[in-house]
């Protein structure tokens, strides 16, 4: 999950390399470092620490790094604590040749063993040491390429990684698998980076790397090809975010300028797709005699976007009328799931980088099922190996508690549903047109809640001394609890627990007290007088509640003072609008709890590495 960026041109490379640094903070944080081929000396100069990258930028002040070629690297831990030995860069024996990574090696111990054997000295307790190693083991030749080639052969895991050698202070040589690696182009300048947003400021002209590729850039060109050496002929991408995208414009966080993006968002979303009454999915057009042909539909996720499906689920059933599991991306080829042709598998990643989906996704395929993914990143590694995409179009997302990417998944997969329900005609179409016509107000919606954010603030505050939470919802809102939850844990560290509220006298109940805070999610809806009934049991029992509820709506004042309204929808689009005080609740009470919203602790926003 780390972050990793490379540059060869004809300008200094530290203030470049840095940039792209803060850009991929959110993929790890633990520490920080950058090396370049130094102009008048011509060898390779390092300099790195743990803590974030500001202490990096402190260091390059005082210590700068001359040179046009160089590679830097923001940390997420998984081998070896945070300190400055464990951070990247990491350079062989006799510091010519350093190197930047991402990714596990999962043999890597067996293979330091035998580099010992032979007389390497280690200084970390890093996998991603015995890669630099390996290197200079095979690098007898003055051909870095190949060197690197002769490595990757050896090493077992998953990888994007990007090598310097002092020998060859012309070139950047690249490699990925598992891991994300993309190619930026420039005029006499090229880069390598994790994603995409570390090189918006320089370029939008962008190669995205495939499994098992090697990549040699020079200020000129670059050469794709594959680990056996053979050439591979790459489209170039043209990307269409805006680098104000990934700024802030003046909002204290990247977390709550994204929750208030949420309505353009999805406004943007339903006007392209909503035309005429009815949904559009013209990259569906050539696939809809192979929809129609499923029986069944598997989806597969993780954290927020496993959510996400979960309200997918009840859409889909409802409107549909097929059968529809939801699995955990990380256990969904431990348990030889059953699947065949007649199953659709739809993948929800942000990222598209998501090593256990994409596990997930190639276990799918090896049963014959068809993939249709849900992203966000053009060109990503699941996009790349599904049948078909939806993409999201929600724009970079950089603070780590998703907020924006999860109502655009919500809203893309309601598409789907009316899109599926009016293909396969089982759904009525009044109520069809009506559904449409709901939709199409939600941003606006989106909007009114907003404005009431600093009343959802005031909520926040006052009870953010509680020790732990319980979110309760039931029927399409369930999955809104448990994402209420974990939104609460990613940024404050508080402990809570999201469940169907049907379920809180089979064991939750007996946690109630006036210790503990429960939010309970009763919009109108048909278990409406059931919310009712768990909301008098935790009265019953001193909990101290907050209560989500639909305007209008007068018996619930009997039932608590902190009552957040949200406007009327149709019951099954409620998740798109309960979402936004969940989302503003957890990052207010993390704000007064002192927490930093944008980068907690242990957590990176791809997680990449199984």
């Amino acid at each position: 999950m780390c972050g990793i960026v490379g540059y060869v041109g004809d300008k200094q490379a530290q203030n470049i390399l840095l940039t792209g640094l803060k850009r991929l903070e959110y993929r790890g944080y633990d520490s920080a470092g950058m090396a370049t081929i130094v102009d008048k000396k011509g060898l390779v100069s390092v300099r790195k620490l743990s803590g974030k990258i500001k202490a990096l930028e402190t260091l390059l002040h005082k210590k700068p790094l001359s040179g046009s070629i160089g590679i830097a690297h923001t940390r997420w831990a998984t081998h070896g604590i945070p300190n400055t030995a464990n951070a990247h860069p990491h350079t062989d024996c006799k510091n010519k040749i350093v190197l930047v990574h991402n990714g596990i090696i999962e043999n890597y111990e067996k293979i330091k063993e035998q580099l010992i054997k032979e007389g390497h000295v280690f200084k970390s307790q890093t996998d991603t040491e015995v890669i630099v190693h390996l290197i200079e083991k095979f690098y007898n030749n003055g051909d870095l390429e190949q060197a690197v080639r002769k490595a990757l052969r050896e090493l077992r895991g998953s990888f994007a990684l990007v090598v310097l050698a002092e020998k060859e202070r012309n070139k950047l040589i690249g490699a990925r698998q598992g891991s994300p690696l993309v190619l930026g182009l420039g005029e006499k300048e090229n880069f390598l980076a994790s994603d995409v947003t570390a090189l918006l400021d320089y370029t939008k002209d962008i190669v995205f790397l495939g499994e098992g590729e090697l990549v040699t850039i020079t200020r000129d060109g670059f050469q794709v090809s594959d680990l056996a050496g053979k050439k591979i002929e790459k489209k170039i991408v043209k990307i269409d975010w805006d680098i104000r995208q990934a700024e802030k414009q003046g909002f204290a966080h990247f977390m709550l300028k994204e929750i208030h993006e949420q309505p353009e968002v999805l406004d943007r979303m339903f006007k392209h797709k909503l035309g005429n009454g009815e949904v559009i999915f013209p990259e569906l057009e050539n696939q809809e005699k192979e929809l129609l042909a499923k029986k069944n539909i598997s989806i597969v996720a993780c954290g927020t976007a496993y959510h996400a499906g979960l309200v997918a689920k009840y859409l889909i059933e409802e409107l549909c009328r097929l059968p529809v599991s939801v699995d955990l991306s990380s256990e969904f080829r431990y348990r030889n799931p059953i699947l065949d042709e007649n199953t659709l598998t739809i993948a929800i990643s942000q990222s598209g980088e998501t090593a256990d989906t994409l596990a997930a996704v190639s276990e799918a395929k090896d049963k014959g099922a068809f993939i249709l993914s849900v992203c966000n990143v053009l060109g990503s590694s699941l996009t790349r190996v599904s049948d078909a995409v939806l993409y999201t179009h929600a724009g970079p997302e950089i603070g780590v508690a998703s907020t924006k990417a999860y109502t655009a998944q919500i809203a893309v997969l309601s598409l789907f549903a009316l899109y599926l329900a009016k293909l396969r005609g089982s759904l009525d179409e009044n109520l069809y047109a009506k559904y449409v016509t709901a939709l199409k107000k939600v941003p606006r919606l989106v909007g009114d809640i907003l404005k009431n954010k600093d009343l959802i603030g005031r909520i926040a505050r006052k009870h953010s001394h509680f020790g732990s939470f319980l979110y309760l919802g039931r029927n399409v809102n369930y999955p809104s609890a448990l994402e209420g939850a974990l939104k609460l844990k990613e940024i404050s560290y508080i402990p809570a627990e999201g469940y169907a509220a049907g379920e809180m006298k089979h064991g939750p109940i007996a946690l109630i007290d006036e210790y503990r805070a429960v939010v309970c999610i009763a919009p109108d809806a048909g278990t409406f007088e059931k919310m009712i009934s768990n909301i008098q049991e935790i009265r019953a029992r001193r909990g101290k509640i907050i209560i989500i509820a639909t305007s209008g709506e007068e018996e619930i004042k009997k039932q608590a003072k902190e009552i957040i309204y949200i406007p009327k929808t149709e019951e099954i689009f409620s998740p798109l609008l309960v979402a936004i005080p969940l989302q503003l609740l957890a990052y207010n009470i993390a704000l007064k709890r002192g927490c930093d919203v944008d980068q907690p602790r242990n957590l990176a926003k791809s997680v990449t590495v199984e």
